[in-house]
């Protein structure tokens, strides 16, 4: 075999994450969100095409291949045609200095496109894809009034300050102002630090809503998938997605590093297509090791303010909603249910006369009566617990809720525990327990939970049953006419769970000498994960 005959390595598909906001994408992703075009836009010699948010030139790369084979037809001749692609039809702005010159090293096979060696010379080294530098808006706060970035972001001339042209009003530049793009493609930004490096914030949002803004014939964006259910300061946008008739079409990849491996999405990715002349429902897939696994066609609305992310499921959640049940998500107490957080340090280590347990994460102390800041009568009575957290990354998809506490009345719980429910009979305590942990109640919980931590609304499709009587999940099948295809979906999808019985006692025998969550001493109390 000839070096000619050799496999070669495409070099956009080696390329490393730069930093947090900055996942590059492959050529074969960027392939795959470009199919969701229609054919016709190929075949048009008069479409401008922006990314404005370039990392490594692969969008743009792309589209300048497909556009060279769309408008043979329209020029054939193919220096000429090259020449008004890359000169009248693809621009860009990069997000940092480096981004820039690997972009233009891309597209225009050189970092300086008014050098000899780029594919089609301008006057600009820069060409079509200039970085272009901003500045942050701070409020009186100390935030950014465009991306909520602190004040910290701005650390001199010779380093990067994340204030992204686009989002920041330098791009388009004054020179672009008239300009009108057909088609708004990219991978945005996803983060921003926020709490000196502490803490992240969401930022695509931003740059999706700015697209849009420009209104375009086309938007195709891929992002975290964390906005479908959840995600810090993401309510309104997500809000706006669900209501926007023009998404013609999203593909979810639920899949962690399916489409960018090594790099840790919580809850996946997805990618989208907004169409201006699009007024309908959205044709909503599912994407997993790179292939289609199903396709319909939704009204995104039909999520109770979430976007279910799953075909199969929706038709499951519709069913058990067309029974008009009222849901758990009424039966929780709220979050810190007794005013104790998760590291309180107020509880003695040793049982008093007249001390309440308290149980944390992995331990349990002891409190007084008036030490309770609020539902003192829900001491005496019987409860289920679940841990706020779930069970780590391995597990979480597949179990989607830590193992629940059937407890006897007498004891209060910490912020680590949400209370599922109270009841006045054990009766009623082991058969809310038992149906927590069937596969089907487990199911419903996962279309509205992207992340680990959970809040009541996350139960919001969960029906409350009889609980005077028990259920199994063939019981629950038959109750809400499951198909066979549905039954077996729900069994395949979530693991079983068992439950942590203490009918007998306040306190968990998990959190006692000898259990499984047992940690002896002060160290326990920052523990707060099931």
């Amino acid at each position: 075999m000839s070096r000619f005959d050799q496999h070669v390595p495409d070099i956009l598909d080696c390329l490393a994450q730069l930093s947090n906001d900055e996942v590059p994408t492959s050529p074969k992703l960027a392939s795959a969100m470009l199919d969701l075009l229609p054919e016709h836009v190929w075949h048009e010699p008069n479409y401008r095409w922006l990314n404005p948010f370039s990392k490594s030139g692969v969008f743009l790369r792309e589209i300048a291949t497909r556009l060279l084979d769309g408008l043979e037809a329209w020029e054939p001749d193919f220096l000429a045609r090259r020449e008004h692609i890359f000169r009248n039809m693809l621009y860009g702005a990069a997000i940092t200095e480096m981004t820039g010159i690997i972009s233009r090293r891309s597209v225009y096979c050189t970092a300086d496109a008014s050098s000899a060696y780029s594919v089609v010379r301008f006057d600009d080294p820069d060409g079509n894809i200039p970085y272009v530098p901003s500045t942050h808006d701070f409020n009186a706060d100390g935030r950014c009034r465009l991306c909520n970035g602190p004040r910290d972001l701005e650390r001199g001339d010779m380093r990067e300050n994340y204030a992204y042209s686009f989002i920041h009003g330098t791009y388009p530049t004054e020179e672009l102002a008239d300009m009108k793009f057909d088609v708004i493609v990219g991978n945005p930004p996803y983060q921003i630090d926020s709490d000196g490096n502490t803490r992240t914030m969401p930022v695509y949002q931003k740059f999706v809503e700015r697209a849009i803004e420009m209104d375009p014939r086309y938007v195709l964006m891929i992002t975290p998938s964390r906005w479908f259910t959840g995600g810090l300061g993401l309510d309104e946008f997500r809000a706006r997605m669900i209501a926007d008739r023009h998404l013609s079409n999203l593909v979810d990849n639920p899949k962690l590093f399916d489409c960018f491996p090594g790099v840790e999405i919580k809850g996946g990715v997805s990618y989208f297509l907004w169409d201006r002349d699009h007024d309908g429902d959205c044709e909503f897939s599912t994407r997993v090791n790179g292939k289609i696994i199903s396709t319909m066609t939704r009204d995104l609305r039909a999520g109770d303010g979430v976007l279910m992310r799953d075909n199969l499921a929706a038709s499951i959640v519709e069913k058990v909603r067309a029974r008009s049940l009222p849901t758990v998500e009424a039966r929780f107490a709220p979050q810190v249910p007794f005013g104790f957080r998760t590291n309180y340090g107020g509880a003695s280590d040793e049982p008093f006369s007249g001390g309440i347990p308290l149980v944390y994460g992995n331990k349990v102390g002891y409190v007084r009566p008036d030490q309770l800041e609020r539902l003192h009568d829900w001491v005496d009575r019987w409860k289920v617990l679940i841990p706020k957290a779930g069970d780590g990354h391995g597990r979480e998809i597949s179990y989607v809720l830590g193992e629940p506490i059937a407890l006897a009345p007498g004891s209060a719980c910490t912020q680590t525990y949400l209370i599922a429910a109270s009841f006045d009979s054990e009766e009623e305590t082991r058969n809310y327990a038992n149906y927590m942990a069937t596969k089907l109640y487990r199911f419903l919980v996962l279309q509205r939970k992207v992340t680990q931590d959970l809040t009541s609304d996350r139960f919001r499709f969960v029906p409350m049953l009889d609980m005077t009587r028990p259920w199994t999940d063939g019981q629950l099948y038959d109750y809400f006419n499951l198909t066979d295809d549905e039954r077996r979906y729900v069994e395949s999808s979530i693991a079983p769970r068992g439950v942590n019985w203490s009918l007998d006692s306040p306190i968990p025998a998990s959190h006692l000498p000898g259990g499984s969550k047992y940690k002896p001493g002060k160290s326990a109390d920052a523990d707060d994960e099931d």
